[in-house]
């Protein structure tokens, strides 16, 4: 009898974890603002329902932990007469780390003690998009557009305490055109040792690696591709198998053509979803935490976009226009934008 019971208590369970999940079907959601004075804010770091930090335009690093109630700021400068512009932004789970865009690129570590500058990079085609650590949080990674036939990647090993280069015939070759943007600081993603990265411009592709950036894949998206504006803005994924990459062409952004994919290999092929309506070009995709890779949020210029079946299919549930989108949990996300903050808290 006892026996019996074990099994019918392990047949309970068994079903139990094999339930699916079912999503909500959200229509409208109410957006909190914040407004932040003279920045362009499309880089967040995400960490509870009453705590945000950001990095903007202006060499800015800001945060609230008190649900907006206030707003703590530090400006950076270099050599007097040079503003950082951060896009990049990303937490060791200690530290964080801030970094500019152009010529010369800098990296700045801000910890309780002390602020320092642990790289900097000086060429004319300098130009870095995004960074972010890998789940150990020793490992970091960031990418930048081509300064020579290949993308610009440096990695730390040492949990950002220093940074290095890695050489072009350690890289797959890029095409001439073929660049990052610096939309979200989300055309990377980490997940334990894997990355993955983002392209856009002359071509749509994706790089990976397996091993902290130590070798590298590239594989081919069917989004939009061929110029400049055109290509993937941001990806994400649920697990190391299921992901998803949205993006279009910036300078049409109510185009529905080929702007969003799917995959379901870890990144090897994907497949588009259909030119649902509201699409759009969009900057960021996040995956809304424990929804089983079901309930996805993409922003941009025109609207907040929500998908309740993976991403195939897309319905506007906010007219608001916002750069990135960062969860923390199931119900509470952050977004950035110009001039702004942003926080909802979903059903």
């Amino acid at each position: 009898m006892k026996s019996i019971s074990i099994l019918f208590f392990a047949f309970l369970l068994m079903t139990a974890c094999q339930q699916k999940y079912i999503p909500r079907n959200l229509t409208s959601i109410n957006i909190q603002k914040f407004k932040i004075d003279s920045t362009s804010i499309r880089a967040i770091v995400a960490i509870d329902s009453n705590t945000v930090y950001y990095a903007g335009s202006n060499g800015d690093f800001g945060f609230t932990k008190n649900n907006g109630k206030t707003w703590t700021k530090q400006f950076f400068s270099f050599q007097d007469s040079i503003k950082p512009h951060f896009r990049s932004f990303a937490t060791n789970g200690i530290d964080f780390f801030v970094l500019s865009i152009e010529n010369p690129a800098l990296l700045y570590k801000i910890s309780k003690a002390v602020t320092s500058l642990v790289y900097i990079e000086k060429n004319k085609k300098v130009f870095y998009d995004a960074i972010q650590f890998f789940d150990d949080k020793i490992h970091g990674i960031a990418v930048g557009d081509p300064t020579e036939n290949c993308a610009s990647i440096i990695i730390s090993k040492d949990a950002g305490n220093t940074w290095q280069k890695i050489p072009c015939e350690k890289l797959p070759k890029f095409e001439d055109g073929e660049a990052f943007f610096a939309a979200s600081n989300t055309n990377i993603k980490t997940i334990g040792k894997k990355v993955w990265i983002a392209s856009g411009g002359k071509k749509s592709r994706i790089l990976f690696s397996s091993d902290f950036g130590e070798t590298w894949q590239i594989f081919e998206t069917p989004i939009i591709q061929g110029n400049g504006p055109q290509g993937i803005y941001s990806i994400d994924f649920a697990d190391e198998k299921n992901g998803i990459a949205v993006g279009g062409d910036y300078s049409k952004p109510f185009e529905n053509i080929a702007n969003i994919a799917t995959t379901s290999d870890g990144g090897k092929t994907w497949k588009l979803s259909a030119n649902g309506k509201n699409s759009g070009y969009k900057s960021c995709v996040q995956y809304v935490p424990n929804t089983k890779g079901k309930e996805v949020f993409a922003v941009g210029h025109k609207d907040v976009s929500y998908s309740n079946d993976g991403g195939i299919s897309w319905k506007e549930i906010s007219n608001a226009n916002y750069h990135a989108i960062q969860f923390i949990d199931k119900k509470t996300g952050w977004l950035s934008g110009h001039e702004k903050i942003g926080k909802l808290v979903l059903p």
